[in-house]
């Protein structure tokens, strides 16, 4: 059975990277990673770019070793070959795609994957949790013309669950429908911005077909798009899964310099679902999108100002004075 993975070496000869990439046909269900030593332009046909010069400007990506890196990435793909396949063919569709059509795309993706045999595998090998939910999951705050929406489960590090999700989308229609709503925050209360989904809803939707129902007319990030020049998003510690997926989407990312950056999705069988796919490549390009996703690499503060996923470092929101503090007590 061919590999789902092949390593384009971009240092060789013309002749020699056509016969190592083979067709564009070929590679439409595989994970194809370009590899230099220095970086160049930009190679139509790879999912990602790995360099040992790093270059923040464009979408490569910088490691030590970067063939070592590529064979890790390979081992990933090769882990979880649905998943890890459907990523990237996601990202490349995606790029012709209005956002709210991205966000289709990837939900469609998504909801496949949970009936696929490598997410029921996780599913199976994780221990149940039980479920801690917040009376008032979602804080909103309006002071004049400014709104902070403020995710407030801090006992499970804002973990996101379906109650969270319709309060935020609750929170965020009140922004989109009041055009005298100047300013909106998006922050995190406790010692994290937002875990990532709650392991003890994960696999409790039997029907993928309605999940994907829900996720479609139930999106806040279809809703942060809608209001995005409007919407500063604080990060601080975890970032993780919808925490980036989420904050992506606004108009001005800032991070503490704690913050935590990382997207875990593939490990389990599946891809972003809360709209990485679509928020993410705006800010980094696909490749970085796709290298971010299959590595699962955390990514600290610095690298993700470098990037560009994030605007700004502090721990003090500007505009305001007001310490971060104040959000995560």
């Amino acid at each position: 059975m061919e590999s789902p993975f092949v390593i384009v070496d971009l240092d060789q000869a013309p002749e020699s990277r056509t016969a190592a990439h083979k067709t564009e046909a070929r590679d439409r269900d595989r994970v194809v990673v370009g590899v230099a030593a220095e970086p160049g332009d930009a190679v139509e046909g790879c999912d990602i770019l790995l360099t040992g010069v790093p270059d923040p400007s464009r979408p490569w990506v910088g490691c030590t070793d970067p063939h070592a890196t590529a064979r890790q990435l390979g081992h990933l793909v090769e882990s979880r070959p649905a998943a890890s396949v459907a990523l990237v063919q996601v990202l490349r569709m995606g790029g012709g795609l209005s956002v709210p059509d991205r966000l289709i795309l990837e939900s469609l993706a998504y909801s496949t994957l949970q009936g696929g045999v490598d997410f029921q595998a996780w599913l199976a090998a994780v221990p149940r949790r039980a479920p801690r939910p917040a009376e008032t999951p979602v804080r909103l705050d309006r002071d004049g013309a400014r709104l902070s929406i403020t995710l407030d489960r801090p006992w499970v590090r804002n973990a996101f669950d379906a109650a969270t999700r319709d309060a935020l989308c609750e929170a965020l229609q009140v922004a989109v429908a009041d055009p005298s709503i100047g300013r909106v925050d998006l922050y995190g209360n406790g010692p994290a911005f937002c875990s990532g989904g709650d392991l003890a809803e994960f696999g409790t939707s039997r029907d993928p077909a309605q999940a994907h129902h829900v996720r479609v007319q139930r999106s806040p990030g279809a809703l942060l798009h809608r209001c995005a020049p409007r919407v500063t998003a604080y990060l601080h510690g975890a970032c993780v899964g919808a925490g980036i997926e989420l904050a992506a989407f606004a108009g001005r990312v800032v991070a503490a310099p704690d913050t935590v950056i990382r997207l875990p999705e593939i490990g389990m069988g599946l891809i972003p679902g809360a709209g990485g796919t679509a928020s993410i490549p705006v800010r980094v390009g696909r490749e970085r999108t796709a290298y971010l996703a299959l590595s699962g690499v955390a990514l600290g503060a610095g690298e993700a100002l470098r990037w560009g996923l994030v605007d700004e470092i502090s721990d003090v929101d500007d505009a305001t004075a007001d310490p971060r503090q104040a959000v995560r007590h």
